[in-house]
C-alpha cells in the first residue's frame, strides 16, 4: 500500500499542536489497500494493470470523446475528513460523469483489459469500491440524494464495450465511505504517533562514535546534499565508516523534513547487514526507527516451491483477508523486520511473508533491499516508483560500483527464436489438439514472429558485424527492425489475453517464462534510444535479439528523480568521471572523497614485474610462476591468504600446479567451486579463523562473492594475492560496449580497464579492515605496474613497489621483520 507524497508535510505538522495534520491519498490506494480481500493468486496477475492501462489509454480517451449529451470527463474530486488526531484528504479523479448537471448523475468507471468480456458477470469489487468512493463524494460536495454508477469494461483486443450500471442513495453511499475511510484512519493513527515519537528521538542523537579522519567532512557533505536534493559520489576506503557516514547525516535530515524515507540500497545481501548494523547501532543509541529488509520471495517463503496460488499454497488462500491485521499488529509490536521475524509473523498470521514485507515496508522509515526494488522497470516497488508515484525519498547506494553493470543488465531485454518456438509448442502442442480461441491467435502471432527471426539469423550469418570466441553478430539501427517490434507486440498482447483468460493453469506455467521474456523486451522497446545498441547474435543457447543498454545513467536517472536525493558510495569509485557518466545524466555532480585513516606501514603493496597474464602468455609455465609467488607469500608468515583469479578456468590450471609442485604440509588450502550456495560460502569462511597454526590459502575468483563484501579482521586474514587485471572476459557485448564508447575516445577503457580495475581494488581490500591489521597485497600482472593502470591507484597506494620472483621474499621478511623460515608466533 502507498503512502502518499505528502508524508514530509505530515511529518512536519504532526508536531504541531496549533493545526491537524493532513495526510493525502489517492481512492484508488485506499480502496486497494482496505478492501482487498479473497485469495493472492499469481495466475491472474501476469498481465500487469499497468500494462493494461497504457495499451488501453488511446480507447480510453476514444470512448469519453464519443461520449454525448451532458457528460464530463477527467473530473477531480476531494473530500477531508477530520478525526481528532488527523484530517485525511481522499483525492481522486473520475473517468466520467453521465448527465452531469442533474439530480441524479451517473459517475462512469472505464476499464480497459485484455479480458472476454462474456466471461464478466460483474464488476470486479475494487474497481466497483473505486467507483463507489466517487459517487460518495460527489453526493457529499453537490448534496445530491442518489448516484449512479456505471462501470464501463472495455476489450482491448476487440474493442468490445459491457456496462454495468447500478445506483445508491446518499446514506448507503455515506455510511460505508466513512466505514472504509476510518479502517485507513487506524494506520494513519499509528504512522502519525510514530513519527511524532521518531522525531523526538533524534533531537539529541549524535553521531555514535568519535570522528574518524575524514569522516566529519562525509557526513557534513552527506547531510548538505540530501538538503539540496542533490546527487552524492561518496568514495571512502575501508576503516573510514562510510556506511555510519551516509545512514547517520541521512537520518538527521529526515528529522528536519529533508526526506520521508531511507532506502539502503545494494548489489549483495551481505552489504545489506552492513547497512542493518548501521541502524541497529543508532538504535541502542536511541533513534526510533522502524527498518525493513526485503528478501527475495524465493528466499523467504517457507514452501519448497514457490508458487503463488490458493492451490499450491496455504499461505495464499484467503491472504487478502488476514494481511492488514497481521501488518498493524507487527508495527505495533516489533520496530525491525528482517526475514526471521517477518516469516515468524507470516507463519502466525497465515500470510504471505513477502506480500507481508512489501506492505510493512510502506510505513517504516528505512528500506533494506537490493537495487532491483528501485531501479529493475520488472521489479521496482510500484508502491514507491509506480508510474507518476513522485515521493521524499532519500537512496543510499552503497558498493555502487556494482550498480554500472547491473543497470545495463535491469535495462536490457532480449528476445530468443528458440523461446518463441518452444512457447507455440506448448500453445499447439500437435496435430491432434489444435488451438481454439485466444491460443490459436498467440499461436499465429508466434507463427509470425518466428519467419521474422530466421530471416534475421540468416542476415546475421552471412552478413555480421563481428565475432568474438566464434560467435557471430550484428548491429542494427532501430528502424530496421520495425516489423519485428510490432509482430512482438501482437504476440505480447495475444499472450495477455491468453493468460487472462484461459484456465489452463499447467500450460500457463509451462508459458510463465517466455511470457516474462517477451513483456521485458516488448517493455523496453519504447526506451531504446541513443544509449542502446541493438544487435542480433548466434550463440550456443540460440539466436537472438538484444536490446543492449549501452549506457543506463539516463534511465538509472529517471528513477532517482522520484525520490528527493540519491548518495552513490563505494570504497573503489575510480576514476570517478566513468561513474558519473555512466550512473547519472546530471552535469553538476559533486564528489567526496576520504583518505584512508590506516597506517601504511601496517601493509605492503607489492606489483610483480615479471607475470603476464595475457591470453598469449598463459602457460605451464606461468602457472607455474603464479604457484612460486603463492607459495612464497604463503610460507613468509603464518596466516591466513585470499588468492583471487580472473576465471575458474586460470583458477583450475593453477592450483593443479600448485598442488602438485608446491603443496607442503605447512600450509593447508580450500578452494572455491562455481554455484556455491550461502552454506557452502559460510562453511568456505570458517575456515578462516584467528591465529592458525598452519597457513591457509583459499583459491578464489575475482568478482565473486569473496572479492567483496566479507570482513575478515585481524588475523583471519594477512595477505590477498591478486592474479590478472581483472578485464573481463571477452564478447560480443564488451565489443559492442568499446565501440559504443569509441565515439568518446574511451572505448577499452569503459568496457574493460575501468572495471577490471575495479575489481582488483575490490580483492585488494579485503585486507586491512580495521587499524590494528597488518598485512600484505600482490598484484601478480606486470600491466598493473604501468603508467595507464597506476594513474587509476587510490592515493594510499602510491608506496607500491615493484618486485620479481627473485627478490619477493626479501620484501616479505622486510615486512614481516622475520627470517624466512623462522617461526612467527
Amino acid at each position: 500500500m502507498e503512502q502518499s507524497a505528502e508524508t514530509a508535510k505530515m511529518q512536519q505538522a504532526s508536531d504541531s499542536r496549533e493545526e491537524k495534520p493532513v495526510v493525502r491519498i489517492s481512492v484508488r490506494r485506499m480502496v486497494v489497500f482496505i478492501l482487498r480481500s479473497g485469495d493472492l493468486d499469481n495466475r491472474s496477475q501476469r498481465g500487469s494493470d499497468l500494462e493494461a492501462a497504457l495499451a488501453g489509454s488511446r480507447l480510453h480517451r476514444k470512448l469519453q470523446k464519443a461520449a454525448k449529451g451532458d457528460y464530463e470527463a477527467e473530473v477531480v474530486l476531494l473530500e477531508d475528513v477530520e478525526y481528532d488526531d488527523v484530517i485525511i484528504r481522499i483525492e481522486g479523479r473520475a473517468d466520467g460523469i453521465i448527465d452531469r448537471h442533474t439530480d441524479r448523475p451517473i459517475i462512469e468507471e472505464i476499464k480497459g483489459m485484455y479480458i472476454d468480456l462474456a466471461l464478466l458477470e460483474e464488476p470486479f469489487p475494487l474497481h466497483l469500491a473505486q467507483a463507489r468512493c466517487y459517487a460518495a463524494m460527489l453526493a457529499e460536495e453537490e448534496e445530491l440524494s442518489e448516484v449512479g454508477i456505471r462501470m464501463t469494461y472495455a476489450d482491448l483486443d476487440s474493442e468490445e464495450i459491457r456496462h454495468f450500471d447500478s445506483s445508491y442513495n446518499k446514506e448507503e453511499l455515506r455510511t460505508w465511505f466513512l466505514e472504509v475511510v476510518t479502517s485507513y484512519h487506524r494506520f494513519v493513527s499509528w504512522q502519525l504517533a510514530h513519527i511524532r515519537a521518531r522525531n523526538r528521538s533524534m533531537q539529541d542523537l549524535n553521531f555514535p562514535f568519535p570522528y574518524r579522519e575524514g569522516q566529519r567532512k562525509l557526513t557534513a557533505a552527506v547531510y548538505r546534499s540530501i538538503e539540496a536534493g542533490e546527487e552524492l559520489f561518496l568514495m571512502a576506503p575501508t576503516g573510514v565508516g562510510k556506511t555510519m557516514s551516509c545512514v547517520f547525516p541521512a537520518v538527521r535530515a529526515m528529522g528536519q523534513g529533508f526526506g520521508e524515507r531511507i532506502f539502503y540500497l545494494t548489489a549483495k545481501n551481505e552489504t545489506l547487514s552492513v547497512g542493518e548494523e548501521a541502524f541497529s547501532i543508532l538504535d541502542r543509541k536511541g533513534l526510533d526507527f522502524r527498518t525493513v529488509r526485503i528478501t527475495s520471495k524465493e528466499k523467504i517463503c517457507p514452501r519448497t516451491e514457490v508458487n503463488c496460488n490458493p492451490e499450491s499454497c496455504p499461505y495464499a488462500r484467503g491472504h487478502f483477508d488476514r494481511i492488514n491485521d497481521a501488518v498493524l499488529d507487527l508495527l505495533t509490536s516489533k520496530t525491525h523486520y528482517d526475514s526471521g521475524t517477518l516469516l515468524r509473523q507470516a507463519e502466525e498470521r497465515n500470510v504471505c511473508p513477502f506480500e507481508l514485507t512489501l506492505d510493512v515496508s510502506s510505513w517504516c522509515d528505512a528500506i533494506l533491499c537490493d537495487y532491483n526494488y528501485v531501479f529493475d522497470p520488472d521489479a521496482r516497488l510500484q508502491r514507491f516508483f509506480g508510474q507518476g508515484v513522485k515521493s521524499e525519498a532519500i537512496f543510499l547506494a552503497d558498493e555502487v560500483h556494482n550498480l554500472v553493470d547491473r543497470g545495463r543488465e535491469m535495462y536490457s531485454a532480449v528476445l530468443v527464436k528458440e523461446h518463441v518456438l518452444s512457447m507455440k509448442r506448448v500453445l499447439a502442442p500437435g496435430k491432434e489438439q489444435k488451438p481454439e480461441g485466444d491460443a490459436k491467435k498467440a499461436v499465429l502471432a508466434a507463427e509470425r514472429l518466428n519467419k521474422i527471426l530466421l530471416t534475421l539469423k540468416h542476415e546475421t550469418e552471412e552478413a555480421p558485424t563481428g565475432i568474438t570466441m566464434e560467435t557471430p553478430y550484428r548491429i542494427w539501427e532501430y528502424n530496421e527492425l520495425d516489423r519485428l517490434f510490432a509482430s512482438a507486440q501482437s504476440l505480447y498482447e495475444a499472450l495477455q489475453r491468453y493468460f487472462q483468460n484461459s484456465r489452463d493453469t499447467a500450460k500457463k506455467d509451462r508459458l510463465t517464462d517466455a511470457f516474462f521474456e517477451i513483456r521485458s523486451f516488448c517493455n523496453t522497446i519504447d526506451y531504446v534510444d541513443e544509449n542502446y545498441r541493438v544487435y542480433t547474435e548466434l550463440t550456443e543457447e540460440g539466436f537472438g535479439v538484444r536490446l543492449f543498454c549501452a549506457n543506463p545513467a539516463a534511465r538509472l536517472t529517471s528513477c532517482i528523480d522520484r525520490g528527493r536525493a540519491a548518495v552513490f558510495f563505494s570504497a573503489t569509485l575510480l576514476p570517478i568521471q566513468y561513474y558519473k557518466k555512466t550512473l547519472s545524466t546530471r552535469e553538476e555532480l559533486k564528489a567526496v572523497y576520504a583518505p584512508s585513516p590506516f597506517d601504511r606501514s601496517h601493509r605492503l603493496l607489492l606489483a610483480a614485474g615479471d607475470v603476464s597474464t595475457r591470453y598469449a602468455a598463459r602457460s605451464t609455465e606461468l602457472y607455474r610462476r603464479i604457484a612460486s609467488y603463492i607459495a612464497k607469500t604463503a610460507q613468509a608468515k603464518t596466516g591466513n591468504y585470499l588468492v583471487f583469479f580472473p576465471s575458474y578456468k586460470m583458477l583450475r590450471d593453477v592450483f593443479r600446479v600448485y598442488r602438485d609442485e608446491f603443496d607442503t604440509d605447512a600450509v593447508n588450502w580450500v578452494v572455491q567451486s562455481s554455484g556455491m550456495q550461502e552454506d557452502d560460502r559460510e562453511i568456505f569462511l570458517e575456515n578462516f579463523y584467528e591465529e592458525p597454526e598452519k597457513s591457509l590459502v583459499g583459491f578464489c575468483v575475482m568478482g565473486g562473492v569473496f572479492s567483496e563484501g566479507i570482513d575478515l579482521t585481524g588475523t583471519r586474514l594477512i595477505g590477498a594475492v591478486v592474479v590478472g587485471a581483472g578485464l573481463p572476459q571477452v564478447s560480443n557485448e564488451r565489443e559492442i560496449l568499446k565501440h559504443f564508447f569509441d565515439q568518446e575516445n574511451c572505448g577499452f577503457d569503459y568496457a574493460y580497464r575501468y572495471p577490471g580495475m575495479n575489481k582488483v581494488e575490490q580483492a585488494a581490500g579485503r585486507v586491512i579492515r580495521t587499524a590494528e591489521d597488518r598485512g600484505v597485497i600482490l598484484l601478480l600482472d606486470s600491466r598493473l605496474a604501468e603508467p595507464s593502470y597506476r594513474r587509476l591507484y587510490p592515493a594510499e597506494w602510491s608506496d607500491c613497489e615493484v618486485c620479481y620472483l627473485e627478490n619477493v621474499s626479501e620484501h616479505l621478511e622486510a615486512f614481516w621483520g622475520h627470517p624466512e623460515g623462522e617461526s612467527s608466533s
